[in-house]
């Protein structure tokens, strides 16, 4: 139709009011041009409305002139009015043009586009349906608008939108929600307030499934949480509320898609964030059930940091949470992946925070009560990871490592591995033996049996090449086994080691190495009550062997001469007839001690209670000093204190103590050998510099 005949039904001073610069004049021109459309409607002359609106777009709202476009606007929305039910059918034409004054430069030409848009939904409500997408677009763009009046107006435009679309029945969610996740990651606050506002009003009404399509769209909530406005945190917060107890009350939720949205969002560097994604994680782990386990060991990646998060909420919801995780019994047949959970566990070993290692630990020595042989075939990849674990800061997550470590080496190759490794970092880190040595060896002597642990790192150091670290390490094993309760029945079998089989065992076991160390041998012979065989010891040391090293650790003998661990040796003194070597032999160290010492004046003290007669016939005599000393003029050979009736002065309960003997000269002799290319070397060091 041309524009002839629209011009023939519209007065000119019509078309000339509704470009006016004054409203009130383009108002009344709309006013008239309503009329007009009415009476034509009212005829059915539908080819001379199409005329005016098509006159109305290409003349008015997409002229270069902004009241021209202003006065296109207000008539379309005349025109619509006038058309009443009729409208429906002409919206094609009308509706486009309006939208496309939404991105005009001139703010009024925005404002007066809304305006008519406004007034053409109502005339049109469901039938408006059709544009709602393209509708949707240009609203969240003037939600952000730089003129807070085109704002105000949007807003209005947008309440009216949201009340038409709750009430049609053709409107289409699966059209609308990649329009919605394509605009959930916009940071305007005001494009966020315009989304969740939909988000909310659209899940509001019973027909839609929002919840359906939660996944597409919940990240964005979740990132809304982090807002610099407190009132676009707070209706964020109140969608994802409401999403949340929807999912308690539905029997079907997609809850694989959306767990790995919180898991992302877990580690989040906001607080509320991670509270809210850490809450929603605890009731999914809940109620997810079967769909869940695929996705345990990301799950279990964001639980572990959270544990140790400065926020007292984020950890008591998260130690929750990890509590209900390691509760639930899950097959690896039903796609429970231990390599998965096991590599993540691994990886919160390294963290810097102590309640997440000792969570990760708790997780594999859960793996390994509950799924053994599936751990075992990872072990290469957390075997290395456990063991420097055992340098850690902290004394729990050793005792945790060392734990789990002896869950792993009930198997006997893994047992050697460990203590070898434990050998090797002592060795390379004098502090750790230092500093923690003793925890560790206590430790592992109460989880893998203290004798097998003992004998393997007496194995192990007795071809240790490293004599100065041998000689450290065999005194620090000696001084545990002298004073920690957890040896007291490894004592008891090296006590016996002149009766019993299983104690002469021990005692050659450790003897090898034991010899790295002259202090540690007496030490171990005064506990295996072998006391021919340590006086022999004693005197078999020679000038290079008493420096300060040997008689601080002899310092340290004496002292637990006098604690209980010895009681039974004080007690022999009794008898110092029948204990006439373990009287030589403590009167040996007494010669080797400096007089001055407090050690010697212990010692002393000690030997002067020994009583001057004795319970046989033997007779101890006592010199002017108080001192006692044996008389043994005639009476039987004694090969071993107590046991007079021993013909072999080298052979006892298949011990040969003159071999052994041998053997301990001849490693003190390497030692001293060693101890000379040392100082030679230092010296021409020292030379070489001058």
């Amino acid at each position: 139709m041309s524009t002839a005949e629209a011009l023939s039904v519209i007065p000119a001073a019509v078309l000339r009011n509704l470009s006016d610069k004054l409203y009130e004049k383009r108002k009344n021109a709309a006013l008239e041009l309503e009329g007009i459309v009415k009476h034509l409607t009212s005829t059915g002359d539908h080819d001379k409305i199409n005329a005016v609106i098509s006159l109305l777009s290409q003349e008015y709202t997409y002229s270069p002139q902004a009241h021209n476009r202003k006065g296109g606007l207000i008539g379309l929305a005349a025109v619509t009015v006038g058309l009443t039910t009729e409208a429906a059918q002409h919206l094609e034409q009308i509706v486009p043009p309006v939208l496309h004054s939404f991105s005009h430069q001139d703010s009024r030409v925005r404002y007066y586009a809304c305006e008519a848009l406004y007034n053409i939904a109502k005339v049109v409500r469901g039938d408006f349906i059709v544009f709602f997408n393209q509708i949707f677009d240009a609203l969240c763009k003037l939600s952000a608008d730089s003129d807070a009046n085109v704002q105000s107006a949007a807003h209005l435009l947008d309440r009216l939108v949201k009340d038409i679309v709750t009430e049609s029945e053709h409107f289409s969610i699966e059209e609308f929600i990649p329009l919605l996740r394509e605009r959930m990651n916009v940071l305007n606050p005001h494009v966020r307030q315009f989304l969740v506002g939909w988000i909310t009003v659209l899940d509001s009404v019973p027909d839609i499934d929002m919840l359906g399509f939660l996944p597409d769209f919940l990240d964005g909530l979740f990132n809304m949480l982090s807002d610099s406005s407190h009132e676009i945190r707070q209706q964020a917060d109140s969608a994802l509320s409401e999403f949340l107890q929807e999912i308690k009350n539905s029997p079907s939720v997609d809850y694989g898609r959306m767990a790995e949205i919180l898991v992302q969002r877990a580690g989040s560097q906001d607080e509320f964030t991670r509270l809210t994604s850490i809450t929603w994680i605890n009731e999914f782990v809940k109620l997810g059930g079967d769909q869940l386990v695929p996705y345990y060991a990301d799950i279990l990646g964001a639980i572990l940091p959270c544990i140790s998060d400065k926020e007292e909420k984020i950890r008591v919801v998260s130690r929750e949470t990890n509590d209900e995780l390691r509760a639930i019994e899950a097959d690896p047949a039903e796609g429970f992946d231990v390599g998965a959970i096991l590599s993540v566990a691994r990886r919160q070993l390294s963290s810097e925070w102590e309640a997440t290692r000792i969570e990760a630990l708790h997780w594999m020595w859960t793996l390994l009560n509950g799924h053994r042989s599936e751990v075992l075939v990872f072990l290469n990849d957390v075997f290395d990871t456990l063991l420097r674990a055992l340098s850690d800061p902290s004394d729990e997550v050793v005792l945790l490592v060392l734990e789990v470590h002896a869950c792993i080496a009930e198997d006997p190759q893994h047992f050697r591995q460990l203590v070898v490794f434990l050998v090797h970092s002592f060795q390379h880190d004098h502090s750790l033996l230092e500093k923690r040595g003793a925890l560790i060896i206590r430790r592992l002597c109460v989880l893998l049996n203290a004798e097998r642990v003992y004998r393997e790192l007496s194995t192990i150091l007795e071809g240790e090449s490293d004599l100065d670290f041998a000689s450290v390490m065999v005194q620090a094993l000696n001084l545990i086994l002298l004073t920690s309760p957890e040896l007291s029945d490894l004592r008891d079998h090296l006590k016996q080691s002149l009766v019993k089989d299983a104690g002469r065992d021990l005692f050659l076991s450790l003897y090898a190495s034991w010899c790295h160390s002259p202090m540690a041998m007496i030490s171990l012979c005064l506990l295996a009550q072998t006391y021919q065989h340590a006086s022999s010891v004693i005197q078999s040391l020679v000038e290079e062997d008493i420096n300060v090293k040997f008689l601080v650790q002899l310092h340290k003998l004496i002292h637990l001469l006098e604690t209980p661990t010895f009681a039974y040796l004080r007690l022999q003194l009794l008898e110092p007839g029948r204990y006439i070597w373990l009287l030589k032999a403590l009167y040996g160290l007494l010669m080797l001690l400096p007089q001055q010492s407090a050690a010697f004046k212990i010692l002393r003290t000690r030997l002067k209670t020994v009583p001057s007669y004795s319970f046989k016939e033997e007779k101890v005599a006592r010199t002017s000093s108080g001192i006692p000393f044996f008389n043994g003029g005639g009476g039987s050979q004694i090969s071993e204190d107590g046991n007079p009736n021993e013909n072999s002065h080298d052979m006892h309960n298949g011990i040969n103590f003159a071999s052994r003997l041998k053997q301990f000269k001849q490693i003190q002799q390497q030692h001293r050998l060693h101890s000379k290319s040392q100082i030679y070397s230092r010296f021409s060091s020292a030379s070489s510099t001058k």
